[in-house]
């Protein structure tokens, strides 16, 4: 009898690690549609002290990004590393698993958009400096438009998007509308 019921409890411990295996984790809202693939991971490297960072990393997530970040010794080693000139730099630089660069507080919509379909001669986007009222820079309702660059190969940038308001950042991108 206790033989049976060893049996049974040895079976079902060896079993466990198969059906745990089998669970798929947590679903994020943003992306749990299949169609819509892979949760990107970011690499933010940042200071360890800078609150707006961690305030960026925070709408990250809430965009459906998850995001990994580092303190290096040497930041600017790193904005060098991906090609960040210096008139274009800010607070930390996030790197997609592809290594696109994003630096800056740009908007997650606009990570979304440039990963979605990255442009040949792209290494990534820049809001550069710290505008008031970008994400991780708010500041009551107070806000400043900037443009979010993208940064080129060839050290060049050019105009991805205007950010005319705070409401702008956060507004789904429009999807093309299906033909008949």
């Amino acid at each position: 009898m206790y033989r049976f019921k060893l049996t049974g409890l040895v079976l079902g411990l060896l079993t466990l690690p198969l059906i745990a295996a089998c669970n798929d984790g947590p679903k994020n809202p943003k992306t749990s549609d299949p169609s819509a693939g892979a949760v990107e991971t970011l690499t933010v490297y940042k200071s360890p002290t800078c609150g707006c960072c961690k305030k960026w990393i925070g709408h990250l997530e809430a965009e459906g990004f998850e995001a990994s970040v580092e303190h290096p010794a040497n930041l600017d080693a790193i904005k060098d590393r991906y090609r960040i000139a210096n008139n274009l730099r800010s607070c930390h630089t996030a790197v997609s698993s592809q290594g696109y660069a994003f630096e800056g507080h740009i908007p997650a919509r606009y990570i979304h958009q440039f990963l979605a379909n990255p442009p040949a001669d792209g290494i990534g986007l820049t809001v550069p400096a710290m505008p008031v009222g970008s994400p991780g820079m708010e500041v009551g309702d107070k806000f400043m438009p900037y443009r979010v660059l993208l940064m080129k190969k060839d050290g060049s940038t050019e105009v991805f998007a205007s950010v005319e308001s705070a409401a702008q950042q956060v507004q789904p991108l429009q999807q093309p509308e299906a033909q008949p």
